[in-house]
Formats: structure tokens, sequence, C-alpha cells
């Protein structure tokens, strides 16, 4: 069994090796990442990070301001458009390629299709992001196979709410939100009746902090009904059919997996039906779902669900570890709180929606997250998501258009991202800094994929034998046979010397034999001679915002 190390791509930026980045830039000006750009050599050196999949965000079409009328694709109204480049979670065709992102734009499936192969065979799994909630104001497809009727198509649009309906309708009333419907067109954006939007605002003025650019699919509940939230799931609803569809025809293309983007606002319902009927044709294919309520977790994976983000959780617990807002025993009480679905939680530091830990929102250096990331990948079993640029201390304090200075790499800009420039396609332009941390994430990320202690092997965490390291150490033990792993994570900017006691019950419950062995940091490379018995503490010295990973073998 491999430890899943799910490495994000922001495909549009990843490769663009244009450097103009002149704030809210048009593709002309600002240029665009390619397919193509992910070409042999670049997938060889990803996968040598220490990667099994490679998610490519903003693969499907989504709503542009950009005119590629030229090939046959609608335009969209630029007022219902967030950025130039547009938000890669406004879909504007479910069945199609996002042209910018193509070298021959109407060859645009065919490149995807290479993509898939070429990663594939670089020994990585494609994931993809599955939009289930919403979509563009202006979705039309254009791409659809034969006989597939389009989302909305039949809609009665007379009707609030209806289960042979996509979307869900304010009858008698015009969009009216809180922005300027005209923007660079020549006339303002109009729509009659209004549609409810992506974030379940089901009125006919959303504000400009709503998600106005999108509408909400219609899944079988009425939300504006006298009881509130009815369910109407038979006969089977609509949408569950088309989307199931879509599902179906991406996993025909060879996607692995299936992001779901903001999957908790979907019923359980759909999830259960739908994952059921893809993996009775596609067996080995995962679905990881973006859910941010903890109450929820259980109810998601009984629906079909691989991997969930374990955001308001271990996310939340070792950011604030990070930036010294926590101690670092907290994470202990943290992953206790999922033990019993522990497989199925997807660890990560950063993606496109969180800001950069090298951002000065976060904690303004990337090399204060190392001592996070040598828990959050070591600690347990399951998953791990690295977003490009974090292993190279990207800071994302770009002013790029849309979204101004926040910490975060843009989603609705054309743009580029200098460290993943440097790092992947002018390396001897990179920083020493880069190059340093660049090193580490490689190191961690390879003693996850290579150690079965950490791929298979039992966990024990050390923290209720060691309080008196708790306020910036985290220890804990990992073993699968003979193979045994110590490792102590130091979140303080200073270097501590320290004792870590290993309890007796660890060496029962890990089968573990005391006696001296000879250990290998697999991090430093260093080598000393482990004494373990029972309550008697293990001196070492841990680097500031660094870790120990002692390796050795424990035979009876």
């Amino acid at each position: 069994m491999k430890k899943v190390i799910i490495y994000q791509v922001f495909t549009r930026l990843f490769g663009n090796r244009n450097q103009t980045r002149k704030e809210g830039g048009t593709i002309e000006e600002n240029g665009s990442g390619k397919m193509r750009d992910f070409d042999r050599e670049v997938l060889r050196r990803i996968k040598a990070l220490g990667v099994t999949h490679v998610w490519y965000t903003g693969i499907i079409r989504h709503a542009t301001t950009t005119d590629y009328s030229a090939f046959g694709i609608p335009c969209q109204h630029p007022a219902i458009v967030k950025g130039r480049a547009g938000s890669p979670y406004a879909i504007t065709d479910y069945y199609d390629i996002d042209p910018d992102i193509a070298d021959d734009v109407d060859n645009r499936m065919a490149e995807f299709e290479a993509l898939v192969e070429r990663t594939h065979k670089a020994g990585m799994q494609v994931v993809i992001d599955f939009v289930p909630n919403h979509v563009a104001r202006q979705y039309r497809s254009i791409a659809k196979p034969d006989g597939v009727k389009d989302l909305g198509e039949t809609d009665n649009d007379g009707m609030h709410f209806s289960t042979d309906n996509n979307f869900y309708y304010c009858w008698g009333m015009r969009f009216s939100p809180d922005i300027d419907l005209k923007g660079e067109a020549d006339e303002p954006y109009m729509e009659f009746p209004a549609k409810a939007t992506g974030n379940d605002h089901f009125g006919c003025s959303p504000g400009r902090n709503d998600w106005y650019e999108t509408v909400k699919l219609n899944y079988g509940i009425d939300y504006c009904d006298a009881g509130g939230r009815s369910e109407h799931f038979s006969p089977v609803p609509d949408t569950w059919n088309k989307m199931t569809d879509i599902l179906l025809f991406w996993a025909s293309k060879g996607v692995d997996a299936f992001r779901c983007d903001m999957a908790e606002m979907v019923p359980t319902a759909f999830w259960a039906w739908a994952t059921d009927k893809v993996k009775c044709r596609y067996p080995e294919i995962k679905f990881i779902g973006e859910v941010y309520d903890p109450a929820q977790y259980r109810n998601y994976i009984s629906a079909g669900f691989d991997y969930l983000y374990d955001k308001v959780g271990m996310y939340d617990c070792v950011r604030d570890v990070i930036c010294g807002h926590r101690q670092a025993s907290d994470i202990t009480w943290q992953w206790q709180v999922t033990d019993d679905i522990r497989s199925h939680m997807l660890y990560f530091l950063e993606n496109h929606d969180e800001q950069r830990i090298a951002s000065d929102f976060f904690a303004a250096s990337g090399a204060k997250g190392v001592p996070g990331l040598i828990v959050s990948v070591l600690m347990r079993q399951n998953p791990f998501m690295l977003y490009a640029g974090q292993e190279f201390g990207e800071s994302g304090m770009d002013k790029e258009g849309f979204s101004g200075v926040d910490g975060r790499t843009t989603i609705f800009d054309y743009w580029s991202v200098p460290s993943v420039f440097r790092g992947y396609y002018d390396r001897r332009k990179q920083t020493r800094e880069e190059r340093t941390l660049g090193a580490v994430y490689a190191k961690v990320l390879n003693v996850a994929t290579n150690e079965q202690a950490v791929a298979e092997g039992e966990f024990y965490d050390l923290m209720y034998a060691n309080s008196h390291i708790g306020s910036n150490l985290y220890a804990f033990l990992r073993k699968y046979g003979s193979e045994a792993l110590l490792v102590v994570a130091n979140f303080s900017s200073e270097r501590s010397e320290c004792d870590v006691k290993i309890p007796e019950h660890a060496f029962d419950f890990l089968d573990m034999p005391e006696g001296r062995y000879q250990a290998e940091d697999l991090l430093t490379d260093d080598k000393m001679v482990l004494s373990l018995s029972k309550g008697k503490p293990v001196r070492m010295s841990v680097g500031s915002c660094y870790g120990r990973v002692w390796k050795f073998c424990c035979k009876h």
C-alpha cells in the first residue's frame, strides 16, 4: 500500500512562462499556462517529490471574459465573471476543456487525454474537480454527447421548485444583484426570471459578497417550502442523472479521482446514489469531498467518499500551532476527534482556498511550516495534499486583479507564480531558500511514500508521557514489522534539547523490545545509538522549525 500524496496544481498558472504579471491583465498581456507544460520531465520531477496523484485544478471550461467565439465557444457577459480569467468553479460546460490551457483550441479534449496518458506513464494518477453544487449563470454546453439535454434546457421557469428542474427560480423577478450589471459590455446583463445563487441565496438580489456569478443546481430539496428543506428524491430528480452522467464521462477519459467542490452543499442521498453507479463501473475511482462540518463527516463517508478535507480540525489546529496560538500537544486531541475515520481524513497545509504559509497572513515564512509538514505527512496513514509552490515557500502576496492582496494565489486572474516558474522552468534563478525548502519537502514526502511504517504501520502518540515538551514539540512512533520511526517535530524558532520518554505501554502496544538500536535520521542522515527502555527518556537535539525522523530496526 502506498501513502497517497496529492500535488495540486493550478493548471492555468503552473507553466505560464509569461512574467509580465500586469494587475488585471488579459491573456494576451499576462499569458496562460498550458497542458503541454506538464511534459515528461516536469512530471518526472513532480513524481520525484514523492507525489502519487496530480490534481489538475481548472480543467473543465468555465466562465471567462476572453473571447473564444471564433472557435464556436459562447462568450460570457463580463459583469458576471470574477476576474478576467474567471473562477474555475463557475462551470460553463461540464463536457468541455478550458480553452485557455490548450495550444490547439479545436483539439483541446485530445490535449487533455494526452495529459492523462503522460501522467499515468509518469507513475501518477489524475485528479480533477467535479463542481456539483453550482454552475456559471450563462451555462451552455457545446460539447455534450448526442442525446444529452443541457442543464435547464427543459426547466419550467414559472415554478420556484420542481424535481424536473435543474435550477431554482424567483418567478416574476428580474436578476438585480448589488453589482454593476453592465461592466465593460455594451449592454447590461439580463436574467428573467432570476435564478438562485450558488451559495443558497434564493432571492433575486444577491450581494457582491454572494456567489452572484453562479446559480445553484437543484438536487430535489425545496429550500423555500413552508416546512423548509423538504426532500423530494423519489422519483430520482433530473439533476441526479445529468450529474452522474458527467462523472461517468470524465471517468471514461481515465480520470482516477474527483475532488468534489463544496460537497456538503449537495445532499448525501445523491452522493450515495452517484458514487455507487460510478464505482460499479470504475471500482478503483476515488471521491474527495470538500466538507467543512465535522458533524457531517461520517455521513459523507457512508455516502461513498474515500477522503474528506480535515480543514475544520487538523488544518486549523496545525496552523495555530505554527503561528504560536496553540500548544503542539493540542494535535493529540485533534486526531482523536476523527480516530474512527482516520483513513478518510485528508490533511493539508495549503490549497487554493487557504492562505500561503509564507504569506504575511499566516507564518510569513515557508520554513516555519516544516514541522507542520512533518506531523501532517508522517503521523497517520491517511493522504496528504500540497499546493504547487508550497514546497518553495511561495508567499502569494501579489496584487493580481480581482482577488487583491490576501495571501492566496489568485484563481480569478491571468497570472504566473514566480516560485513555481523558477522551480520547474528556470531553476538557475531559484533562491537558496527555495532550493533548501524544496529539498526538505522532497525528503519528508519521500519518507512518507517509501517507508512502510508510514503507509501501513501502527501509530503511537507519545505526548501523554511528554507534557514537559508539549508547548513546542510533538512526538510519536510509527512501526511496521521490525522497522520503527521515532518522529519529533519542533515548532519553535529555537533549537530544542529535549528528553523524549517512551512509556511502558508503547513497548507493549507496538511489540517493541527494549534495547540499544542503531538509528539514522532520515532527514539529516545523522546517526546515533537509541537506548530504548521503559520510562527512560531519549535525549536529542532538534533544530528550529524542523524535526527528527529516527529510523531503527527492533527485532526480537
